[in-house]
């Protein structure tokens, strides 16, 4: 496919906002929208172009906003109705898009609806929730049970997350309408599109077999669930895959890739991949690989091999190093910010949809709070467990830590808010902000601003193939990019722990370079420890 003709979707750069820690405007020590449109400038400058927002629908808040007790008002703390207009515009008039969280699987148990439905076996939503007289043996992707008892019915709802969150019964048509109008809702409004919370647990099983046994005690990207449980019957159902499609249609109504919708779903690639479809599937799904990378170069080729074999154009990958739900990678690579540096580079020239994550682009570290006074549902959850055992744990299971206010100076608070912030803001907070960053060249921020621009300026990059080289040191992670012109860019990182010198095999030029003490001259290239360049 020829460059130009790429959809914007495919050419972007996403910045995930989680509202709540982002801007506080009004004082009260949570972020809002009115706080949002505020740094509106502030990301535009950062070069960002889709803006993913976590939800800000009405909701009680036991899990911030993942418990939607009305999909089309907005929950006071973070605003109005006519403060979200106002963000929609804002985001539109500086050329930029925005994707709202949709979280179709489950809702509150606090929504109008399942009110109505646990009220009666008879009454006119009864069966808008998925209820049993006898539960199977399916638990939730969290931990323990996923059928909750309900007096008042005197039968078992599921929930797929945690009790608070009944899920839907899309088996029901009417659900299924309610939900489609519900997108058509915020399309109308002009949202871009929307990331779909565990969009693979929407469908289950509809004989509702007992899943089979597992050894796995904890879950992983390709098999997820864990809990010695092998998630059979009630994830990636093959109605899950007819569900995207459907789901596709209802966009394609706004014209081919305008709208774009990206997945949270969990799996081996072979079948993730079934969710996607040039037309009438998903457009883009995570893949969560690399939120648990390792720091070799080995590891970076063999998961780039996977990608693009699995991935081929005009699919996509993504490339997600964080999000609100896991630690922030900067613990994966002991808050060093040279390999920051490398981490971005590589992030944001690899072929795919980067999505960072608010405050990665100035190398926040996760907070220190203590798991007995998270706010976090999950910390609640897991507080059996041991400490030694929850930190040897690969995900976070108090998930505050990476949710810690937004730093943007280094006053009280660091500019978030002029109260008590609802987390502490982070122990790094005085030295990496966005004012102490902003004015020196060589900070990882304007790292950032530089990789975004050099990746805006060059289709190669935001369009092109890649193609993974062999022939450098096996500490070097080399790869070319090349658009539909024929004009390629070399990217070199080394992951190592010492300077290597090597020979290139085509004379060159260096575009960019994480570390300013890289040379380059006649062939010779020296890359100092975990750097990297890019050369034309």
């Amino acid at each position: 496919m020829s460059t130009q003709a790429i959809p914007w979707w495919q050419k972007t750069v996403v910045y995930q906002i989680y509202p709540r820690s982002f801007q506080d405007s009004n004082n009260d020590g949570i972020g809002d929208i009115p706080g949002i449109i505020k740094r509106l400038d502030y990301l535009q400058s950062l070069g960002v172009e889709t803006i993913w927002f976590s939800p800000f629908f009405s909701s009680p808040q036991a899990d911030f906003g993942y418990d939607i007790s009305d999909y089309k008002s907005i929950s006071p703390e973070y605003g109005t109705m006519q403060d979200v207009n106002a963000l929609i515009e804002g985001i539109h008039q500086r050329g930029m898009k925005l994707i709202f969280d949709m979280v179709m699987n489950h809702t509150s148990d606090q929504h109008p609806w399942f009110q109505v439905s646990k009220s009666s076996r008879t009454n006119p939503k009864a069966d808008w929730y998925i209820w049993r007289d006898k539960p199977t043996n399916w638990k939730s992707i969290v931990w323990g049970k996923g059928w909750q008892y309900c007096a008042d019915r005197d039968q078992w709802y599921y929930a797929s997350f945690l009790p608070f969150q009944p899920d839907l019964n899309y088996q029901n048509p009417e659900v299924k309408k309610e939900m489609f109008d519900t997108v058509r809702f915020w399309l109308d409004k002009g949202v871009d599109g929307f990331r779909l919370d565990i969009f693979n647990c929407i469908i289950k099983d509809p004989q509702f077999r007992d899943n089979p046994f597992s050894l796995n005690p904890f879950p992983s990207v390709e098999s997820p669930g864990g809990n010695f449980q092998q998630r059979k019957y009630s994830l990636n159902q093959p109605g899950n895959f007819e569900f995207a499609r459907e789901l596709r249609a209802v966009l394609n109504e706004y014209g081919p890739d305008e709208k774009f919708l990206v997945g949270e779903v969990f799996g081996s690639q072979d079948t993730v991949s079934q969710y996607l479809g040039q037309q009438d599937g998903l457009h883009l799904i995570f893949l969560f690989e690399t939120l648990y990378f390792k720091l070799k170069a080995s590891w970076f080729r063999k998961t780039i091999r996977s990608f693009e074999e699995n991935f081929p154009a005009p699919f996509i990958p993504t490339w997600v190093l964080g999000n609100h739900d896991i630690y922030r990678y900067s613990r994966r690579i002991d808050n060093d910010l040279r390999k920051a540096r490398i981490m971005a580079l590589l992030q944001l020239t690899v072929r795919a949809v980067p999505v960072l994550y608010y405050g990665e682009e100035i190398g926040m570290a996760n907070g220190n709070i203590d798991f007995q006074k998270a706010k976090d549902p999950l910390a609640r959850t897991f507080s059996w467990i041991p400490a030694f055992v929850r930190n040897l744990l690969p995900v976070s299971v108090n998930r505050d830590v990476c949710r810690t206010p937004m730093q943007w100076d280094n006053t009280r608070h660091a500019g978030f808010s002029n109260t008590q912030p609802w987390l502490p803001t982070g122990p790094d907070e005085h030295i990496r902000n966005v004012k102490s960053m902003s004015d020196n060249p060589e900070t990882l921020l304007n790292w950032y601003k530089q990789l975004i621009q050099l990746r805006k300026e060059n289709p190669c990059l935001h369009a092109g193939t890649l193609r993974l080289l062999n022939e450098y040191p096996d500490e070097i992670l080399a790869y070319e990019r090349t658009d539909d012109l024929g004009i390629k860019l070399l990217i070199l990182i080394n992951f190592s722990g010492k300077a290597l010198h090597f020979s290139l095999h085509s004379e060159g030029k260096i575009l960019v370079a994480s570390d300013s003490t890289v040379q380059l001259s006649n062939g010779q290239v020296v890359l100092p420890a975990h750097s990297g360049i890019v050369i034309q």
